[in-house]
């Protein structure tokens, strides 16, 4: 519905052409089948690591580390959760490690809460970059701004890094008490004495657990780019926590526990009790955790070897002047796109684990049948952005619709601005249920707001990513597909109530940061004070 009123705006408001609109929907399709080439793959991993018994080792992996509940929130939902997120997004994690803590031992609800709580820090660089490559590059004017930046004598690679790289910190500052919100929540609503006390007896390991994902993820960000920061960050956290909880460093010495399963409330439990695996056959930690190392070590080398990227690149069905509208274009790289490594993977380890066929098509088809849904909302959702986004180009001569918005918000809240961006994001998220179709649908509304108020577009834009990020622990899609998966359908509300507080932090926080960083620091970027697009 949104989609055709959008149109009909765009025909009859502004006075757009109907082959300009057809051309937009046209390149809003092409960018929705890269995004389900790449859940698909994230999706086929998942189930077949799930048919092989690969999770099943992994969940039991995770059991021999600790018996301290806390610990265990730690290592599962943000080492575990934030690595899956980077390498399959698309609400992935929660979905995954929430029927893992249910598996240990985990009440369903505190499952579903911290898995979707940890969906914050690692979510923009979700799914391999994809709502930095995708949500962001295909939510601004790119052709425009790259022309403005070559003007002045710099890239769109080097202001996209900008953004990239403020991205990370922000999340790295707002990130680092994520997993205190972990274990806080946990001692508090979950535990015998709902105590927020026992939750502090284990802060100075939850900050070393978030440092030892912050850091990485910020040199991947600045270093290597978009695709690999959470997934760096998510294995480089597994590893050196995973071992200082065998150490016992920083773990205090009393172990703390859920209340004796029969203590539990009636709104603790699900109607769905997780079987990870299918398979009774056992497999080493290693070869379980080996597709993982494969993807990571995969992503890297296709990205950073240049003849590599090269070829891979070069496969690829591309248009330009779709239609004949200037400016409108779009390509499907298959073997360069995440999803196209992801599958890879996927067939390395149907050999690896050695599954039978009929394993790996119930994994196809799991994973197909769940695409349907993902596309059923995409095919409508991003047309309609690339139409707000073309429609600069009219009869009316009137601004694109994200701009006319921004000019309005600019000349309503002003300078203050920079402190609700990311709760815009977030907004977005909420309701999308993504945070690349919020970056999509609204980057370059933040950007024009800030080219309006003449501060940096690229922190702008950052903010609105790192609180589209946010928005994901409180997206109906994310909460509705978490509680499925532990059959919690129909409490949402008691998990979102929770979900919410982490939630005002991250985004006012990020706020906070983005108004002093434009207003104290000076932050700035080549187009600050210059008119793009129109």
């Amino acid at each position: 519905i949104v989609y055709v009123v959008t149109a009909l705006i765009a025909l009859y408001a502004w006075g757009m052409s109907g082959t300009r609109v057809t051309a937009a929907t046209l390149e809003g399709l092409i960018l929705t089948a890269q995004i389900l080439w790449i859940i698909f793959g994230a999706l086929l991993l998942l189930y077949t690591l799930k048919h092989s018994g690969g999770i099943s080792t992994i969940r039991a992996g995770f059991m021999n580390l600790s018996m301290d509940r806390r610990v265990q929130v730690i290592l599962i939902a943000w080492c575990f959760g934030t690595f899956i997120e980077g390498a399959s997004g698309f609400g992935t994690p929660a979905a995954v490690v929430a029927p893992l803590m249910v598996a240990v031992g985990f009440p369903a609800l505190a499952a579903v809460t911290f898995g979707l709580i940890i969906q914050s820090t690692p979510v923009s660089f979700g799914a391999v970059g994809t709502p930095l490559l995708v949500g962001v590059q295909g939510g601004l004017a790119r052709d425009a701004i790259t022309t403005a930046l070559e003007s002045t004598g710099h890239t769109w690679a080097a202001f996209f890094h900008t953004i990239v790289t403020e991205v990370a910190v922000l999340h790295a500052i707002c990130g680092t008490l994520i997993p205190v919100f972990l274990v806080m929540f946990m001692t508090r609503f979950f535990g015998k004495n709902r105590s927020w006390r026992e939750g502090l007896a284990i802060v100075p390991f939850a900050i070393f657990s978030a440092f030892c994902f912050t850091i990485p993820y910020v040199l991947a960000a600045v270093f290597m780019g978009a695709e690999v920061p959470s997934i760096i960050g998510g294995l480089v956290s597994l590893a050196i926590v995973a071992s200082a909880a065998r150490a016992g460093f920083l773990v205090p010495r009393e172990p703390w526990d859920f209340p004796r399963q029969e203590d539990w409330p009636d709104g603790w439990e699900g109607d769905v009790h997780m079987d990870v695996s299918e398979d009774d056959r056992r497999m080493s930690l290693i070869t379980a955790w080996m597709p993982y190392i494969l993807l990571a070590v995969f992503l890297v080398l296709t990205r950073t070897i240049g003849p590599l990227k090269g070829w891979l690149v070069g496969i690829q069905w591309a248009t330009t002047n779709i239609l004949g509208e200037s400016g409108i274009s779009g390509n499907f790289q298959p073997l360069y796109l995440p999803g196209g490594i992801l599958v890879v993977v996927c067939l390395l380890t149907v050999v690896m684990h050695r599954m039978r066929m009929a394993q790996f098509a119930a994994a196809c088809k799991e994973a197909g049948g769940l695409l349907v849904g993902a596309g059923f909302v995409l095919i409508f959702t991003i047309p309609m952005v690339r139409i707000m986004i073309q429609s600069g180009v009219n009869a009316n001569e009137l601004a694109s619709m994200p701009i006319a918005m921004a000019q309005w918000v600019a000349d309503t809240v002003g300078q203050a601005y920079p402190l609700f961006a990311p709760m815009v994001g977030a907004l977005g998220a909420f309701l999308a249920g993504s945070n690349t179709v919020s970056n999509l649908m609204l980057s370059q509304f933040q950007f024009s707001v800030a080219e309006a108020l003449t501060v940096s577009g690229a922190a702008m834009v950052a903010a609105q990513s790192v609180g589209a990020a946010a928005g994901n622990m409180i997206a109906i899609h994310n909460v509705v597909a978490a509680s499925a998966t532990v059959g919690l359908l129909g409490r949402e509300g008691v998990t979102l109530r929770r979900t919410l507080i982490p939630t005002i932090y991250y985004t006012a926080l990020a706020g906070a940061l983005t108004w002093a960083a434009m207003y104290l620091f000076g932050f700035t970027d080549p187009l600050v004070g210059r008119v793009v697009g129109s």
